[in-house]
């Protein structure tokens, strides 16, 4: 675990990992999301796109949700995919002040077209991986990304 930190091996084992993991998810975030702006998308519009063709009409807020983004990060893709034509804003019937964002045609034809490659992507970034470690990376990455937060009393014991 080379690195400059003097603290404890708990904190150098922690830093070193979490180094490794950020330089990995931008290495691969880089292979994978670079190519869709040959598709005029950038990861966030493209993510609204896949997550309303594979979801349904959802409202802006579900929508943060389910691509990770805030509500002004969501409202401004939005903004442009509705300008592009890609999706369209309608008042929810049953609740007026809930907006729901639905595919267009186009939505759909850009998401089908553009999914296939961006799947094949994925597969080739985890390819130097074995089967075997992909799993199991997942379910460490699950377990890391789900896990209870310590409150800033148990950070500082």
């Amino acid at each position: 675990m080379p690195n400059r930190h003097r603290g404890s091996h708990e904190e150098r084992r922690a830093l070193d990992a979490y180094v490794k993991l950020s330089r990995a998810l931008a290495t691969v975030d880089a292979r994978i999301h670079r190519p869709l702006a040959d598709e005029g998308l950038t990861a966030s519009r493209f993510g609204v796109l896949e997550a309303l063709w594979h979801l349904g009409p959802l409202n802006q807020r579900e929508l943060g949700r389910k691509i990770l983004k805030s509500s002004g990060n969501v409202t401004v893709v939005v903004d442009h995919l509705e300008r592009d034509g890609l999706v369209a804003r309608e008042r929810d019937p049953g609740d007026r002040r809930n907006v729901v964002v639905t595919l267009t045609d186009a939505g759909r034809a850009r998401i089908e077209r553009a999914y296939p490659a961006h799947v094949h992507r994925i597969v080739d970034a985890f390819a130097a991986l074995d089967p075997t470690d992909v799993t199991r990376l997942a379910e460490l990455a699950k377990r890391l990304g789900t896990a209870r937060p310590a409150t800033p009393e148990e950070a500082l014991a």
